[in-house]
C-alpha cells in the first residue's frame, strides 16, 4: 500500500505483514482507501496518524502488538469513544462516533506508546515501510515543525 502526505507531495510504500497480523491486514486492505486530516503525536514521539470511522465488520482484536514501534512501523489502534478526551473528540470532529480507528505511521526512533491519561496503549503492527522512508520521515517531521493544517494522511492500495 502507499502512505501519502499529499500537500507535501510525499509518499512511501508499505508491505502488509499478512503472516504477523492477518486479521488486521485483511480489515485494512478491504477498507482502503482510508485517510483524513493528519495529526502529529504528543505522547508517542515520532508518529503521524489519522483517525477514521471504524470500518471492520469484526474488529481484528490484538495481534502483533507493540508499545515500542520502530521507524517504518504502521500501526492500527481501535479506540472506544469513552477512551478519548471530550475536547480531543470535538476538535477532531469525531465526538458523535462510538469509536474510531487510528492508523499511524512511525517515522523515527525512541517511540513509547504510554499515555498519561490511560497508561500503555498497544497497537497492532500490520505493515512496514519498504520504500522512501527517509523522505517520508522528513515530511512527517515537517508536520511537527510547521503544523498539520491542510494536510491529510492517506492510505491506498498499491497493486503491483
Amino acid at each position: 500500500m502507499t502512505v501519502t502526505l499529499p500537500a507535501r507531495g510525499v509518499s512511501c510504500v508499505a508491505e502488509l505483514l499478512d503472516k504477523d497480523a492477518p486479521r488486521t491486514c485483511e480489515a485494512v486492505w478491504n477498507a482502503l482507501p482510508q485517510g483524513d486530516a493528519v495529526q502529529h503525536a504528543k505522547y508517542a514521539r515520532n508518529e503521524v496518524y489519522t483517525m477514521v470511522p471504524r470500518f471492520a465488520e469484526v474488529e481484528p482484536g490484538q495481534e502483533n502488538p507493540t508499545v515500542t514501534p520502530i521507524p517504518g512501523d504502521i500501526v492500527y489502534f481501535s479506540f472506544d469513544g469513552g477512551m478519548l478526551d471530550r475536547a480531543f473528540k470535538e476538535d477532531k470532529g469525531i465526538h458523535d462516533l462510538p469509536g474510531v480507528i487510528d492508523l499511524a505511521l512511525f517515522y523515527g526512533r525512541n517511540n513509547l506508546l504510554l499515555n498519561g491519561d490511560v497508561g500503555w496503549v498497544p497497537g497492532n503492527v500490520f505493515a512496514t515501510v519498504v520504500e522512501n522512508l527517509p523522505a517520508m520521515a522528513e515530511a512527517c517531521n515537517d508536520v511537527w515543525r510547521s503544523g498539520s493544517v491542510g494536510e491529510r494522511l492517506l492510505y491506498e492500495r498499491l497493486e503491483r
